[in-house]
């Protein structure tokens, strides 16, 4: 049988031999409201390589959280394709990409996600649930490493209601660290912090990148571009930019230089009104 042509494939390297984590072919995506169509997404496409810490940003309406549900396989394009590790995505079932997602996504979300009555460990085992190549011994083991990973040794048996803001979305990053995913993918992930603890997690991610983990970070605010390697632009469901950051800032230093007592001090951000 002939081999088709028109099919799309993925791109497993760039010229410089990195690994391509992520694709995006022309995606598109549509809704329907009523009687109109809403194009959310109009031919976006990039790749994102292994080692890579993106941030995408938009303003309200820009397709910020459609792209992020793209890349989450919580939906699939109208059309174009999404190669996630090589594997194309749009045609999956939903059970599939279900399967997908577990494997090879860590989510790290805004109101962090975390069952209220339980342990820190046992809401970081909770991806290892599903995937039969770990006992529940190897599980808590997972769990007990990661969580110390991310500065958390001591909370291990700590529920949601005995942690601090900035402690709960540690767990939910070590949540998203267990399965050792192909992507960290990272929703508003500073959004319901304070300046002070909003740098610790931007440290943390940081140390992340610096370790080869590939991140994804989703935000509307501007200021978490000049933390990370790559940023993305969108507006009215297409890309606006897409640039290299060459002067890449320290988190740990900017967190070194805040006051030491902040509680009446405005930190400026770029996302502030009187900035």
């Amino acid at each position: 049988m002939a081999k088709d042509q028109n099919k799309p494939t993925p791109t497993l390297t760039g010229d410089d031999g990195r690994k391509v984590i992520i694709e995006l072919q022309n995606v598109k995506r549509s809704f329907k409201v009523g009687d109109e169509v809403v194009h959310a997404l109009k031919g976006v496409s990039f790749k994102v390589y292994e080692g890579e810490f993106v941030t995408i940003m938009g303003t309200s309406g820009s397709g910020k959280s459609t792209l992020l549900n793209q890349l989450g396989c919580l939906d699939t394009p109208t059309s174009g394709e999404y190669f996630l590790d090589g594997v194309a995505v749009r045609k999956m079932s939903k059970q599939q990409r279900a399967k997908l997602r577990n494997r090879k996504i860590g989510f790290v979300f805004q109101n962090y996600n975390l069952l209220p009555k339980t342990t820190a460990v046992e809401n970081v085992e909770l991806p290892l649930m599903y995937n039969s190549n770990y006992s529940a011994k190897q599980r808590r083991e997972a769990a007990v490493t990661v969580l110390k990973e991310v500065g958390l040794g001591s909370r291990l048996e700590h529920k949601s209601n005995q942690m601090s803001g900035g402690q709960m979305q540690r767990v939910a990053i070590a949540r998203a660290l267990v399965n050792n995913p192909a992507v960290i993918l990272a929703d508003e992930a500073t959004g319901n912090l304070d300046t002070r603890t909003s740098f610790e997690m931007l440290v943390l991610f940081q140390k992340l990148h610096a370790e080869g983990r590939t991140i994804i970070f989703v935000t509307h605010n501007p200021d978490i571009a000049n933390y990370s390697s790559r940023n993305i632009f969108l507006r009215d469901g297409r890309i606006c930019s897409d640039t290299p950051n060459t002067n890449i800032q320290s988190a740990q230093e900017a967190l070194d230089n805040l006051p030491k007592d902040d509680d009446d001090v405005c930190i400026p951000m770029a996302d502030c009104p009187n900035y």
